[in-house]
C-alpha cells in the first residue's frame, strides 16, 4: 500500500499509457506504455530512437501528442499537476543551460530556488550536492573555469539539489573520466534507494553497473524490458565474442526487435 504525500499524493513513481510523440512528420514514440517505480532504471536505443523525447515528456518540458502521463498517482494534463509535480523532479538534459560567470554556489542555489527549496535550506542542501559530485574544493569557483566533465558535475548538482523523488538524467556521463563515472555510479544506486531515477545513455557498462532495470527504445517502441542481467543473458546465447555480454545482449535484442517488426509489416 502507498503512503499519501503530504500534499495528497502518492508514490507510484511515474506510468505512461499510449503515450505518442510527434515531431512535425516524424514520430518519436509511438503509443508507448511503461511505468518506473523507485530504483535506477536505464533507458537505451540508438541515436534519435526517441530516449530525449521520452526524457522531455517525463520532465514536462514538452507535452505529448497523445497519451496519458502519471507522475505520483495523478495525472499531469493540468498545469497546477504539472507546477507540483516539478517540485519534486531533477532533471538533467543533454545539453543545460548555466550561466558561465556565477560561481557553482551561486548557480545550484539559484535552480535551488528554481525549485522552490525553502529560503533556510538552500545553503546546506547546495553544499551537499555539490559535495556528492565531488566538487565540494570548486564551491567558489566560476563555472566558467570548469573542464567540460566538471561542468557535467555542476549538471548533475543542481538536479539533485531538491532531494528529487524523480531524478531524469540524459546522458549524464558524457565528459566524466572512469573514475568519475564509478563515482557517479555509486551516485546512482543509492538515490535509487528511494528515488525513482531514470538514466538515457548510450554506455551499457553504465547501466550494467548501476541499474535495476533496463528499457531498450528502437524507433519509438518498447523493444525489451528487463534486468540487466537479462539482457546480458541474451548476449550469452549469440556466437559473437565482439564486446562484453550485455553489449552483445543490446544488440540481439535490436535485431529480435526488427526483425518482429519485419515480420509483422509482412503479414
Amino acid at each position: 500500500m502507498n503512503t499519501p504525500d503530504a500534499d495528497g499524493s502518492r508514490s507510484t513513481g511515474i506510468r505512461v499509457c499510449g503515450l505518442t510523440v510527434r515531431h512535425r512528420r516524424t514520430t518519436a514514440l509511438d503509443a508507448v506504455d511503461l511505468d518506473f517505480h523507485p530504483g535506477v532504471h536505464g533507458l537505451l536505443g540508438p541515436n534519435g530512437a526517441g530516449k530525449t523525447s521520452l526524457i522531455r515528456v517525463l520532465a514536462t518540458v514538452a507535452a505529448p501528442s497523445a497519451g496519458r502521463l502519471e507522475m505520483f498517482g495523478r495525472s499531469l494534463d493540468d498545469r497546477a499537476a504539472r507546477t507540483a509535480v516539478r517540485r519534486k523532479l531533477g532533471y538533467l538534459p543533454q545539453d543545460f543551460g548555466y550561466y558561465p560567470g556565477f560561481t557553482v554556489r551561486e548557480f545550484v542555489a539559484y535552480m535551488a530556488w528554481l525549485k522552490e527549496v525553502p529560503p533556510p535550506a538552500v545553503a546546506p542542501a547546495v553544499e551537499k550536492a555539490v559535495r556528492r559530485v565531488g566538487l565540494a574544493d570548486r564551491l567558489d569557483a566560476k563555472v566558467k573555469t570548469l573542464s567540460g566533465g566538471m561542468v557535467r558535475r555542476v549538471g548533475i548538482a543542481q538536479a539533485i539539489v531538491n532531494d528529487p523523488r524523480v531524478l531524469l538524467l540524459d546522458e549524464p556521463t558524457a565528459g566524466l573520466d572512469p573514475e568519475q563515472r564509478v563515482e557517479f555510479r555509486a551516485l546512482l544506486r543509492e538515490l535509487g534507494r528511494t528515488a525513482t531515477v531514470i538514466v538515457s545513455t548510450h554506455l551499457v557498462e553504465d547501466v550494467a553497473a548501476a541499474c535495476t532495470d533496463v528499457t531498450l527504445i528502437e524507433a519509438g517502441h518498447v523493444a525489451y524490458r528487463g534486468t540487466p542481467s537479462s539482457l546480458a543473458a541474451l548476449g550469452a546465447k549469440g556466437h559473437e565474442t565482439d564486446g562484453n555480454a550485455i553489449e552483445r545482449g543490446y544488440t540481439a535484442a535490436l535485431r529480435g526487435h526488427r526483425a518482429a517488426t519485419a515480420a509483422g509489416a509482412g503479414r
